[in-house]
């Protein structure tokens, strides 16, 4: 991947709930995708390129939990130990940071929230914060959720390259994470 000032690394959640196997919701495989996660970090931020971050950052109780009717297990609560970044993952000074998720919304997209009951979508203003990008790269956990999304707003701005070896899907229903490249290729992401 080339990566110059015109592009963007995201990092989608990589954050002990899901990568670390002791997680509330581990994505299998998600702690051994940080090595070469750390690697586009390196060459992004060689070739002049912004790296941003994001983060689950729920409230204890949300409707996105199943406790509280959604489909997930209590995960990333803000300010615990499963919503810190993991410990392997590199993160580089100057870089963009969002949380999702902070009002209870479902954050999926590192690019906009959902009220989780209306449905009505705001911004993170990760958009905002990214003028003058041309072309972006989207690693992290999960393939099937997070990332899809991320990459799918992406592709409405940008060029966007997902990078399959730096990411591993949740696969809540056999077939998620075919079914997610699919969708990402037809709306014109690039799968490498």
């Amino acid at each position: 991947m080339k990566f110059d000032a015109k592009t963007a690394l995201l990092v989608v959640d990589v954050q002990n709930d899901f990568a670390d196997p002791s997680g509330n919701l581990y994505v299998q495989g998600g702690d051994q995708a940080i090595d070469f996660i750390n690697d586009q970090i390196a060459a992004a931020v060689n070739g002049g390129a912004r790296v941003a971050y994001s983060q689950d950052w729920h409230p204890e109780s949300t409707p996105h939990f199943q406790k509280d009717g959604g489909i997930w297990p209590v995960h990333c609560v803000a300010d615990t130990e499963g919503a810190n970044f993991h410990p392997a993952l590199d993160i580089v000074e100057g870089a963009l940071f969002i949380k999702k998720g902070v009002g209870g919304e479902d954050g999926y997209s590192a690019f906009h929230l959902r009220d989780p009951v209306t449905a009505e979508k705001s911004a993170t203003g990760l958009a905002d914060r990214l003028q003058g990008i041309e072309s972006v790269v989207v690693v992290g956990l999960a393939l099937d959720y997070c990332v899809k999304e991320t990459a799918l707003d992406a592709a409405r701005l940008y060029a966007t390259t997902l990078m399959a070896d730096g990411t591993r899907p949740v696969n809540l229903e056999p077939g998620d994470a075919a079914r997610a490249v699919a969708e990402m290729v037809s709306a014109g992401v690039s799968v490498t």
